[in-house]
């Protein structure tokens, strides 16, 4: 086999799959150049999701005419001269590769003039290739224009994702780079449409307001002190932390809304979002996650940012303490919003009730209502332990099990395949469908202990209506007849502007699901139905959860999608654990599930029952 050297041209395209691997990848490096210029108004125009055209037009520096045809060579940079200064870069690029990869996989035109020139250069380049340069007015600046991105590497354009998705990862990159530079005004349209822009103002709560809306934006609490460092003692180095942090109320179901920044760049860290994420510590429902946005600045030679072609990953000489520095400061901001609580197992001071808090106290327990919640809390918090936990009544009236008339036990149900499960002999039960059981009692208020006719059940009361719901919804759904329930005045939700592409693209499923969502302004909608097995939910925080499974990964197919969303509202309208039921709501709970086609498993394919034959109860007693 004979080994030959790759000619420039395949060198410069293989190179650009490393540098450009989207749409979002090429706006990401002409944005930074653009930053790196000194612009203050940078304008991001995207044609079918960066597939068709990307243009970005800045008012920065521009580019001399001399200069303009070595800046799309590779490994051409302004930034940096020498091999020293990789230890301290304080530019956002500095590679040189991505102007050269850009140009290799497009057909591209830059006009650009520095202050100084007396005319701009319009350079035209078709694969890397030079088609033309002129001498053009031109304003102080420099406008890009990318078309047909891979065009000549069909490999690359045959797995980009959807135009929805390619959107929303431009979208998600704009508004990070909005929040790093609030004295720069951003303008970002999709096929002519406005879809974000910030004041350039350079008041940080403002860029939020355009990105999470007004009323998130007037909830966050500021982190840090630019009066005050928080000092790395062993090196004497000084790291300052700053930004917003969302109170507890304000939580996610993913870890999407942590954003970190390190010396304005946008850094993609496991470590630092844990950090921030521990700062929460007991504060937060089981799964949930906040809402925040950290800035941490540092000397330049602290962090290596030369790590990876697309720069969102850095290295630290101090990880530990970085670590420990957001952690701190993050907490701190959050006790100091907290009432401080004296908290014993027997009495309860000053217990201030959160409003719309709805979640899992540390003990893994659902609570039906604030009270509850603050008292297992209580509990949890306890200086003993291994003490029992009180036996507090439940609110009166009958529980809401979210079954409609319309969608009783009558309907008629389609076939669901159940997940399959390994082999335990402790829960295997001959047939599909569940004998007749009676009722005994309920054990931690989370399962309910039943007797058939040959052994003892152990019943999670979450599972189990989980999957009475989803069989309910699957059957209406299936003859077309979900119930909604209309909100009479509406519930109007903001989202970042990539949420915002993500439901407009889901708009029509959801419609075939119960929801009735319009738009309702730039990044806004307005929920105007939704199922009616949701109705005593919050329409808020039914739609974001919705929204956060959509952002967990690329849109499948459409059966794919209404089954996501049907287990979500499930979820949602399903009992939870930690919540006590009467004997009646029990009862009724297992006739239910009786009936049920696949009752051994819930939507996700968690076991809904234990199985104990009376057999094996004789052999664990030594009979």
């Amino acid at each position: 086999m004979t080994i030959r050297v790759l000619s420039e041209q395949l060198a410069s395209q293989i190179a650009a799959g490393e540098v450009v691997e989207r749409p979002a990848s090429a706006v990401k490096e002409m944005v930074e150049n653009a930053i790196d210029a000194g612009a203050t108004t940078i304008n991001i125009d995207i044609r079918q999701g960066g597939r068709a055209a990307i243009k970005i037009a800045d008012n920065g520096r521009g580019i001399s005419t001399n200069q303009v045809e070595t800046a799309f060579l590779r490994h051409a940079t302004s930034k940096i001269t020498s091999a020293d200064q990789l230890e301290s870069i304080q530019t956002l690029g500095f590679r040189g590769e991505a102007l050269a990869a850009i140009a290799a996989v497009s057909q591209l035109t830059i006009v650009t003039r520095t202050r100084d020139a007396g005319a701009g250069v319009r350079l035209v380049l078709d694969g890397g290739h030079r088609v033309s340069m002129e001498s053009v007015g031109a304003p102080q600046g420099t406008v890009i224009s990318v078309e047909k991105l891979f065009f000549n590497v069909p490999a690359r354009l045959k797995f980009l994702k959807t135009v929805a998705t390619e959107k929303r990862l431009i979208d998600e990159f704009v508004t990070k780079c909005a929040m790093a530079y609030p004295d720069i005004r951003f303008r970002l349209t999709h096929d002519g449409r406005i879809n974000f822009q910030s004041p350039g103002n350079g008041n940080l709560r403002d860029v939020l307001v355009a990105v999470y809306g007004a009323d998130i934006a007037r909830d966050l609490l500021p982190v840090g002190d630019e009066e005050a460092d928080l000092t790395l003692a062993e090196s004497g180095r000084s790291v300052q932390v700053a930004g917003y942090a969302g109170p507890p109320s304000l939580h996610r179901a993913n870890r999407n809304h942590i954003t970190l920044f390190v010396n304005g760049r946008w850094i993609k860290d496991r470590n630092l979002t844990y950090a921030v994420v521990q700062a929460y510590h007991t504060l937060l429902p089981i799964g949930r996650y906040p809402l925040a946005v950290i800035f941490v600045s540092m000397p330049f030679d602290m962090v290596d940012v030369n790590v990876h072609p697309t720069k969102t990953e850095v290295r630290f000489r101090e990880p530990g303490r970085i670590f420990g520095a957001i952690q701190k400061s993050v907490r701190s901001v959050l006790i100091e919003d907290t009432p401080v609580r004296h908290i014993s197992t027997t009495h309860f001071e000053s217990l201030t009730q959160p409003t719309g808090w709805e979640g899992r106290s540390n003990q893994g327990f659902t609570a039906g209502s604030d009270d509850d919640l603050w008292r297992r809390v209580a509990s949890h918090q306890s200086a003993d332990p291994a003490a029992p936990m009180p036996n507090y009544p439940r609110e009166m009236g009958q529980l809401d099990f979210g079954v409609q008339p319309q969608m009783g036990l009558d309907l008629p149900r389609s076939p669901v395949v159940p997940p399959s499960m390994p082999e335990q002999p402790a829960r295997s039960l001959a047939g599909e469908r569940l004998p007749i059981m009676r009722v005994v009692g309920q054990v931690g208020s989370s399962y309910i202990i039943t007797e058939g006719p040959e052994g003892l059940f152990l019943i999670d009361q979450h599972a189990a209506h989980e999957r009475i719901q989803y069989e309910n919804y699957l059957a209406a759904h299936e003859k077309k007849e979900i119930p909604s329930q209309g909100l009479m005045a509406g519930t109007a939700i903001h989202l970042s502007p990539d949420q915002a592409t993500l439901l407009q693209d889901h708009i029509p499923i959801l419609e075939g699901l119960g929801f009735q969502i319009e738009p309702f302004g730039p990044n806004a909608f307005m929920v105007r139905a939704i199922p009616a097995v949701v109705a005593h939910q919050d329409p808020t925080r039914v739609m974001m959860d919705i929204i956060a499974d959509f952002e967990r990964g690329d849109r499948p197919m459409q059966q794919k999608v209404e089954d996501k969303i049907i287990r979500r509202v499930c979820k949602t309208a399903s009992i939870k654990a930690g919540q006590t039921l009467s004997r009646v709501e029990m009862e009724e709970l297992i006739q239910q599930l009786e009936q049920c086609h696949s009752p051994h498993t819930c939507p996700h394919g968690r076991p809904t029952l234990i199985y104990l034959s009376v057999a094996q109860l004789a052999k664990e007693f030594g009979r």
